[in-house]
């Protein structure tokens, strides 16, 4: 009766919430109240496919999503992102029968990092796939090692992991198994022999905290890499990108499947990378899959082209001070040869822990944007100044920066007869901001 009562709750409440443009957790957390083990009472389908980690999970689910789908198979995700325990909830029970059996070939779920233990001591993945683990969200998460030890916690035998053998810190997770599943990329052109960032996470081993050397470096501290004490290193990997040209705007996976680039960073590259590593699992062909991701364009919102006057633009929404996510923006806007111009918007900091903390802006490789591709920096939004001192231990002239308090008026300067392209680097909470100032459309360039 309890599951009973619980499943129609959750609809209920879940229609409503629909109607009124709600959220999607509450359903969930009315639900795990009226019947707390809901999530062990009902029936899964025979694929459970679980995806966390720091960066990417939400971007992998969708073009996974997406393969899933042409492919013909019937797919439950949670296309809202609602990824704790209440949102999993909402979304199982919304496409459960009234006796319980859930209505799909493959569940597919994007579980936050910090609580994944929660979700899975109730629902046991068949593959559990983590992304990366980097330095997010200092005040809530602390360092990626005390996300790691949580992140164990969510691990039990029956799941086959899906790890990315670049990141070692997540290497580490199928250190001793067996039912691993690795993938990763070959040495790019793209690759450094030293690390470039600002800090580097990579420097001793996760394993023994022996120094690590690296082989290659794809960014950070992901890449080929080998313990000096304990013999701790990169494992071969099963879906590898073989080679990449981020100028070009393809990669190729193991060695015969091309896939163009809609954004050319090496970001949507490994995400690329592990929804081709899920659809493999799933068996999929691999040359439609291929097909299936060419120039495949986000629907998160996460990449949106837009026009300030008569310029064109592309908008990269980077995670909460998170700083690899920035430098990979950054990247990207670094690399474009015609020559562009860099919006840079500071306005907001969490959307949930009220904090006025800007230590992780000094993460950020802002110099990076010294280069001859970049004309005009433009820093706006209520931590502009924040962003200027910042910028001030850069070698960037201080002539090439300008600074503006108003989204709007940053805007307005920007709207000229200037040629270059514009790139706009914010977080989720600035999008939106941003966006309502510009027309959208187009396809990001």
């Amino acid at each position: 009766m309890k599951r009973w009562l619980a499943i129609v709750t959750a609809k209920i409440l879940r229609g409503v919430g629909k109607l009124l443009g709600k959220g999607s957790s509450l359903p969930g957390k009315v639900a795990l109240k009226i019947c707390p083990d809901i999530l062990q009472r009902v029936t899964l389908p025979p694929y459970v496919i679980a995806v966390t980690g720091s960066n990417g999970k939400t971007s992998t689910v969708e073009m996974t999503a997406h393969l899933l789908t042409k492919s013909g198979k019937r797919v439950v995700w949670n296309k809202e992102g609602s990824n704790q325990i209440e949102g999993v909830t909402t979304l199982v029970l919304s496409h459960a029968t009234l006796g319980g059996k859930v209505k799909g070939d493959v569940l597919l779920i994007e579980s936050d990092e910090r609580y994944a233990r929660y979700t899975f001591s109730y629902i046991t993945p068949t593959h559990y796939v983590i992304t990366n683990l980097y330095r997010d969200q200092l005040t809530r998460n602390g360092h990626p090692e005390w996300v790691f030890e949580a992140l164990a916690d969510s691990i039990s035998d029956p799941m086959q992991l899906v790890l990315n053998a670049d990141d070692p810190l997540v290497s580490l997770f199928g250190a001793d198994r067996k039912n691993v599943l690795w993938f990763g990329a070959d040495k790019l052109s793209t690759d450094t022999e030293q690390n470039d960032s600002v800090y580097d996470d990579g420097a001793y081993c996760p394993r023994c905290k022996k120094p690590m050397t690296y082989s290659t470096r794809h960014y950070h501290h992901i890449g080929h890499y080998a313990c000096t004490s304990c013999g701790y290193q990169r494992h071969a990997t099963d879906c590898t990108v073989t080679a990449a040209d981020l100028e070009q705007g393809t990669m190729v996976i193991d060695g015969q499947h091309t896939i163009t680039l809609a954004l050319r960073s090496l970001y949507n590259m490994y995400n690329i990378l592990a929804a081709y590593t899920i659809g493999a699992i799933v068996g999929l062909d691999k040359t439609a899959m291929a097909a299936d991701l060419s120039d495949y364009v986000m629907k998160n919102g996460r990449v949106v082209s837009f026009t300030i006057g008569q310029r064109p633009g592309t908008l990269l929404v980077s995670k909460h001070e998170n700083s690899v996510s920035y430098d990979q923006s950054i990247r990207v806007a670094a690399a474009d040869k015609r020559g562009c111009d860099v919006l840079l918007i500071v306005d907001a900091i969490s959307r949930k822990y009220f904090t006025g903390d800007v230590s992780w802006l000094w993460d950020i490789n802002f110099e990076k944007l010294h280069s001859e591709n970049i004309h005009e920096i433009v820093l706006a939004g209520a931590y502009c100044n924040d962003l200027a001192v910042r910028f001030s231990y850069t070698d960037i002239p201080s002539e090439n920066i300008k600074v503006f308090q108003s989204i709007e008026q940053a805007c307005q300067y920007l709207d000229s007869d200037r040629p270059e392209y514009i790139y706009t680097i914010t977080c989720f909470s600035d999008k939106g901001k941003f966006l309502h100032l510009v027309n959208k459309g187009g396809e990001p360039a």
